[in-house]
């Protein structure tokens, strides 16, 4: 145990002598700890007043919008009894009306009071007064007040001003059923100053307390709803008498303008709302009554235990970014200890602490760097020497089995950019050295040398690309790279070759002849600008003299300005068809096309080329038996293909729409054609084998091509067809020869062949001859 505890000091005490080890820890400590710490405090301090306040403000606003509601259910209530006064059904005529005899009139009042009983959930009863002789009353029910009490009570209604009041006089509410209760009456007929009856509607005191209840967000708070003379009406989750007068002498003497005021009552403080309902002839007060504790515990509680657990993090902080900080510090440490040796580093970095972990990594990163450059420097001096293998293993041939992708990639890794740039050269030879009075025949190659160091830097004035290849011969090449668009390479080659040409005279005293190739834009075609350079360098004059030779001017004058059409490619794309080739015919194709243009063909002519190549295609489709109106479902190809205007569209259009379909059908069908072919050739040969029978001959009754006959021979029995014939007729002869006393030369014609020729094919096919093969078998 105690060695444990050892090394973890021995540990801590050598991580922490690590500056950068020290900085990360503090750092992330800081990052870590001190964030949660002020957020803690500042929700304690400051937040606790904001949110309450606003949380008084939330439950005043909740309150008032409440309180709006129940107002408008009192309003629509009141606003229905009116409607229902009158009614009809509730006229003058009731006064006279025989219930009995008029029972329909009779059951249309009670179904009037049942409806208007049911049309607002807060009505609990509703009665129809009418003060006739004999004084009746619907509930809904027709009944007749004998007693004399009722009859005073309920007439009472009709003595009061008021059409329609929630006041009811004393003697109603003293003789009738409606004592403590809330209730809403309405003369009628509904505005008379002589009124014969009244709308009782008592209100379902429950589902009133249900509806005040909302004025009290939290269930410790209560409702109360108060008439004029400010006594309780109603009361929700009432507390204690002495609570609700202190409420009541507190409302009486408030004079808040926010109809909003705090009470402390035993410890705890309450937050009452109030405000009126204005009814009719009378107006109610509403208190709403709320812990204002109830409301902002959970905000104190919640920032108590922000604020400590805050606290508490700092230690759990602490331990966590010690631990952090060892495992951001353990790849510096691992780097660090690839530099130096363990005592090195134990004695100079840790101990003395004289060296910062960066600074080492620094000094090491700037030496590494230092030799980088060195190595680049030492590079790019080798590297005229590496392209220039590169070129000379091109125009050797060495390159020639690598793809086109090989090698560009390969230039590029010399420090060529080939992307969309084309390639050229330029050859100068020295001439005239004879007529000098220089003696450098032994000094060929320091001559050249001097040439190819003027090329070089010259060329730096018009080329961004370029390499100068030394041949050692009084002769010397430049390797141009430029892009297929650059407009100025023209100029440049001229004003290039004529100051070369300047400096050759004055410096050497020498001519020069400067051979300038086509532009290639393929790696691959880079080794032809160097034959064609060897070539064409002898088209200079014989005189001694100033010489530049433009190889694509020698070429146009030599071509022959007539058309000429390519009929040798176009029989290697019909053998290419023949054979079910889609990809060479492709590459034929293109080839065919690249001859035409080289022929520089105006398009009418390139046209003509390829409707004259498709005829030939399409001839090559009806001889092999397929319809091409039904291969290409009756388009009118030669119309799309003449529209066709792009010589990549055109070279994809006859693969993948005339080529390609004819070779999968072909392809789909040949074996199950094959075989009835080869059926019915040998079916054929069987029957006719003494007849003059030729290849052609079979392929013509069949509706086929030789070359598909001999195809499908070949691929279905494994044999050519001359074999097979040959064989049919040899086996025939033997049996004649055997089993008949025909003459020889009789048995050759039976079998189809002539006396002489039978004997040489017999003896090549058999071995012997036919006469000694039937004396050998009838021995």
């Amino acid at each position: 145990m105690k060695r444990k505890i050892g090394e973890w000091k021995e540990w801590i005490s050598n991580s922490w002598t690590s500056q950068y080890f020290r900085r990360s820890f503090l750092l992330i400590l800081l990052i870590a700890s001190i964030p949660g710490v002020i957020s803690g405090v500042g929700i304690y301090w400051f937040g606790l007043s904001s949110t309450e306040a606003e949380l008084r403000d939330i439950h005043r606003k909740e309150i008032d919008d409440r309180a709006k509601n129940i107002d408008d259910q009192f309003n629509y209530l009141e606003e229905s009894l009116s409607y229902w006064a009158f009614e009809p059904s509730f006229n003058s005529n009731i006064m006279e009306m025989d219930f009995v005899v008029n029972f329909q009139d009779t059951r249309e009042i009670k179904q009037k009071l049942m409806i208007l009983q049911g049309s607002h959930p807060l009505i609990e009863d509703v009665e129809l007064f009418v003060d006739r002789n004999k004084p009746v009353l619907f509930n809904p029910y027709l009944s007749y007040l004998n007693d004399t009490n009722l009859q005073r009570a309920y007439k009472s209604l009709l003595d009061r001003n008021q059409n329609v009041t929630w006041k009811q006089p004393d003697l109603f509410e003293a003789y009738s059923k409606y004592e403590n209760e809330i209730t809403l009456t309405h003369h009628i007929p509904g505005v008379s100053n002589k009124p014969f009856g009244s709308i009782i509607v008592s209100l379902d005191k429950y589902k009133v307390a249900q509806l005040l209840q909302t004025l009290t967000p939290y269930s410790e708070g209560s409702t109360y709803l108060l008439n004029d003379e400010k006594e309780i009406i109603l009361a929700a989750n009432e507390k204690d008498a002495s609570f609700e007068q202190a409420i009541s002498e507190k409302l009486l003497t408030a004079e808040s303008e926010d109809q909003v005021f705090q009470l402390e009552w035993e410890n705890e403080t309450y937050s009452i709302s109030y405000g009126t309902f204005g009814r009719i002839d009378s107006n109610w007060t509403y208190i709403s009554v709320a812990p204002i504790s109830s409301i902002t515990s959970p905000i104190v509680t919640i920032s108590k235990v922000i604020l400590i657990a805050s606290f508490s993090l700092i230690l759990i902080a602490f331990i966590m970014t010690w631990f952090a900080s060892n495992k951001l510090y353990r790849p510096v440490k691992k780097l660090i200890s690839t530099f130096a040796n363990e005592t090195d580093r134990s004695s100079v970095f840790i101990k003395k602490k004289q060296v910062d972990e960066f600074e080492m990594i620094r000094n090491h990163f700037t030496a590494l760097t230092d030799e980088r450059e060195h190595l680049q420097s030492r590079l790019a001096k080798q590297m005229p020497q590496l392209r220039q293998n590169f070129l000379t293993q091109l125009t050797k041939g060495y390159l020639y089995d690598h793809s086109e992708e090989d090698l560009r990639k390969r230039m590029e890794n010399y420090g060529w950019k080939v992307e969309e740039h084309q390639f050229q050269l330029i050859d100068v030879q020295l001439t005239g050295i004879y007529e000098t009075n220089l003696s450098l025949e032994k000094d060929e190659s320091l001559l050249t040398f001097a040439i190819a160091n003027i090329m070089d830097d010259l060329g730096e004035e018009f080329f961004d690309q370029y390499s100068v290849l030394n041949y050692y011969d009084l002769s010397a090449g430049m390797f141009l790279l430029f892009p297929k668009e650059d407009e100025s390479l023209s100029y440049n080659l001229y004003t290039f070759s004529e100051r070369l040409t300047r400096l050759i005279n004055e410096i050497f005293l020498l001519k020069a002849t400067i051979t300038i190739s086509p532009a290639v834009s393929e790696v691959k075609q880079v080794a032809s600008l160097f034959e064609e350079v060897g070539r064409g360098k002898r088209y200079r004059e014989f005189d001694n003299q100033n010489q530049i030779i433009h190889l694509s001017d020698i070429e146009a004058q030599d071509k022959n300005s007539n058309w000429v059409y390519p009929f040798e490619l176009e029989k290697e794309i019909i053998q290419s068809l023949r054979r079910g080739k889609i990809n060479e015919s492709e590459a034929l194709i293109r080839r065919f096309f690249n001859d035409l243009i080289d022929k520089d063909n105006k398009e009418m002519n390139i046209h003509i080329s390829i409707i004259q190549l498709f005829s030939s295609i399409q001839h090559e489709i009806l001889h092999s038996g397929i319809d091409p109106h039904t291969l290409y479902k009756e388009r009118d190809m030669y119309h799309e293909l003449s529209q066709i205007r792009e010589r990549e569209w055109i070279i994809r259009f006859l693969i993948d729409e005339v080529i390609k379909p004819y070779v999968e059908l072909v392809e789909n069908s040949m074996n199950i054609e094959m075989k009835k072919l080869v059926d019915k050739v040998t079916l054929y040969l069987h029957e006719n084998y003494m007849e003059d029978i030729s290849l052609d001959n079979c392929a013509d009754i069949s509706n086929t091509t030789s070359y598909t006959l001999s195809k499908a021979f070949k691929k279905i029995l494994g044999i050519n067809f001359i074999d097979y014939l040959t064989d049919i007729r040899i086996n025939k002869a033997k049996e004649l020869l055997l089993n008949s006393d025909l003459k020889i030369n009789e048995i050759a014609e039976k079998v189809g062949y002539r006396h002489s020729y039978f004997n040489r094919i017999f003896k090549k096919e058999v071995g012997v001859p036919p006469s000694q093969f039937r004396k050998s078998k009838s021995s």
